[in-house]
This record gives C-alpha cells, sequence and structure tokens, in this order.
C-alpha cells in the first residue's frame, strides 16, 4: 500500500512540475528570421505570433510572393524553436522515466 501511496506523491509531484512548465513555456519568446535578416517573426511557447519585422527593401510590388515566402519561413523558424526548447525542458522533467520518445503527457 505504502508503494502505491508513494507512486501517486510523485505522479501528483511531476503533474505539478508539468503545469510549472506549461506555463514557462508560454511565457516563452522566440525570434525566427529569414531572407538573412529581413523578414523577423517574434512567437510565444504556444505558437501564437507576437510580432512581425519586415525590412521596408522588400515592400516592392513584383516581390510579393518573396516576402510571402519569407514570412512562411520565418515562422516556422520561430516554431521550430520554440518546440525544440519545449522538448528540452520536458526531457530534463521526465529523465529517468520510461516514456516512449515524441509520447505527449496529458497534463
Amino acid at each position: 500500500m505504502r508503494d502505491i501511496m508513494g507512486m501517486m506523491g510523485k505522479v501528483k509531484e511531476m503533474q505539478a512540475k508539468m503545469e510549472k512548465m506549461q506555463a514557462d513555456i508560454a511565457l516563452l519568446e522566440v525570434e525566427g528570421t529569414s531572407g538573412g535578416g529581413l523578414v523577423t517573426v517574434r512567437m510565444n511557447g504556444k505558437g501564437e505570433m507576437l510580432g512581425l519585422k519586415i525590412d521596408p527593401s522588400l515592400f516592392k510590388e513584383d516581390e510579393a510572393e518573396i516576402l510571402e515566402d519569407l514570412i512562411i519561413a520565418a515562422h516556422k523558424t520561430a516554431k521550430e524553436r520554440a518546440e525544440a526548447i519545449t522538448a528540452e525542458k520536458t526531457k530534463e522533467l521526465t529523465a529517468g522515466l520510461p516514456i516512449p520518445p515524441g509520447f505527449k503527457l496529458p497534463f
């Protein structure tokens, strides 16, 4: 019976740590750039875009498609950075637990 109580205590402790980690990730801000810094996207750990900077040299009518591609690329870079930081924080939190790679905890 003590083993079950101990395990339940560890589960609650891990849940509290996961909730704190998720709150920390939500506050995280990352940037992604493309076009050698011509386009910069700033987003939070939830993947919500917080800001967009575009170099004025890209505001040419015949370069709209290039600008669109650069925005998408910058967003992708920012998202990948946020996901990498989230994965690293999750890995630190769950170190030693037999959790399969890519498994998402429910809390």
